[in-house]
């Protein structure tokens, strides 16, 4: 209850061993996606689990696959890639990478994107060392991205399908 009344945009599955029809209700009335009792299989909780992500995408208006060029980003699965070929990304780099993402095509101010991925006081280094991590990764030349755009003194851009 306390994180919807927060209105956070998470997805809820809940786990239970309780199996009476009123708990489920119940949790689903309060703000649930989903109910799950024991026993379950991993792989069924899972797949669950990329529902519940897959329906909060449509809700928000959010594609659940990003693709531009040879970019791919599951959002999903948490799966990038560039072509044929899979990319790892740190959680700080997929989280920006997210962000640049779900907004894709706007100018993504300095501060805006501090303020989500740390805290509005951090260094702007800080951005730009990811920044360019992320640069190394999936751009083919990271001197002269394809990707993701520098607004020089504003922020930074993702190229829009």
């Amino acid at each position: 209850r306390a994180i919807r009344g927060r209105n956070e945009r998470v997805p809820i599955v809940v786990l239970s061993s309780r199996d009476d029809e009123a708990g489920k209700v119940e949790a689903l009335d309060l703000g649930a996606d989903d109910y799950v009792t024991k026993p379950f299989g991993m792989e069924e909780l899972l797949a669950r689990m990329r529902a519940a992500l897959r329906h909060q995408l449509q809700v928000q208006g959010e594609r659940p696959v990003f693709r531009s060029g040879d970019l791919v980003v599951d959002l999903v699965r948490r799966i990038v890639r560039v072509g044929e070929r899979d990319v790892k990304l740190s959680p700080k780099e997929y989280d920006l990478l997210r962000l640049l993402v779900l907004h894709a095509g706007k100018v993504l101010t300095h501060k805006y994107l501090l303020g989500e991925l740390w805290d509005a006081h951090t260094d702007a280094q800080y951005l730009r060392v990811y920044v360019r991590q992320l640069r190394q990764k999936i751009e083919a030349d990271p001197e002269q991205p394809r990707y993701i755009l520098t607004e020089t003194g504003i922020g930074y851009r993702l190229r829009a399908p």
